[in-house]
């Protein structure tokens, strides 16, 4: 049983106006239980508006979005965060600035258990500390700091530890590592790493890096006007490189790649 199926869904914006444009087209994409599936594509290809259509920020106008057997088209947003763990590429946007390490992961790991219960528990935080300090970057000896005195990398190390902490059913990570400076990214994406491997959630990673995109994960998909163009699983992908992928959009999109993130990525 697929964790994740996204079926025939089509998402239009501004639909009936002169602005009117295509964000999602057909789309259908499976995801199993313990997979890790990195998405390219170019700018405006959908990868975002996928997301949104998964998280629930946009309802698609035609199409089916079922989560481990359970139909979530149309469920709220506010529903769908308390399984749906979701890093934006923005450091700010996942912790809230004025409250503590341990008052966010409390507000994250409690609002599905007892959200009228005390802020902060001792054998919370004793755990809170004991999960931060298998990510080697100090945060565990910084629990009463407050999240928006964090560098960027810290805070999406943090946004990742209270996306899962309440074991999602799917994780979405939308170009965690893009706005963080490259010895960050390169920390960020090795916890990343060990979290999904030791929590086996199925996930989707973004990016525009295409040897990441190659090397990360067990699945490549690349999108283009609100399609999947091509899907290469770990084995196919084994024997590819960067230029192949650029490559293969050539073929199946009929035009150059134009993203120069994508095109420029280390």
């Amino acid at each position: 049983m697929s964790a994740l199926e996204i079926r025939k869904v089509t998402l239009i914006f501004n639909k009936g106006t002169i602005n009117e444009q295509l964000g999602l087209r057909d789309l259908s994409l499976s995801l199993g239980p313990k997979e890790f599936v990195t998405v390219i594509g170019s700018n405006g290809a959908g990868k975002s508006t996928m997301f949104n259509c998964i998280g629930g920020v946009y309802e698609p106008d035609a199409g089916q979005i079922v989560l481990n057997g359970r139909d979530i088209t149309y469920m709220p947003e506010y529903k769908r965060s308390a399984f749906i763990g979701r890093i934006f590429q923005d450091p700010m946007i996942g912790t809230a600035p004025d409250l503590t390490i341990e008052e966010n992961l409390s507000l994250a790991f409690y609002r599905s258990r007892n959200p009228l219960g005390p802020a902060v528990r001792k054998e919370g935080v004793e755990m809170f500390r004991e999960r931060l300090a298998g990510f080697g970057m100090g945060l565990e000896s910084r629990m009463k700091v407050k999240a928006g005195l964090l560098s960027g990398g810290q805070r999406q190390a943090l946004s990742l530890l209270m996306s899962v902490i309440s074991k999602p059913k799917l994780l979405l990570l939308d170009e965690h590592t893009a706005a963080l400076d490259p010895q960050a990214a390169e920390k960020v994406m090795e916890i990343t790493e060990q979290v999904v491997r030791e929590n086996s959630f199925p996930t989707m990673m973004i990016t525009h890096n295409l040897n990441a995109a190659l090397k990360t994960g067990t699945r490549t998909i690349m999108l283009d006007a609100g399609r999947v163009i091509f899907d290469l699983s770990a084995e196919a992908r084994d024997k590819m490189t960067a230029t192949d992928l650029m490559r293969m959009y050539s073929e199946r999109s009929s035009h150059r790649l134009d993203c120069d993130r994508m095109l420029l990525a280390d």
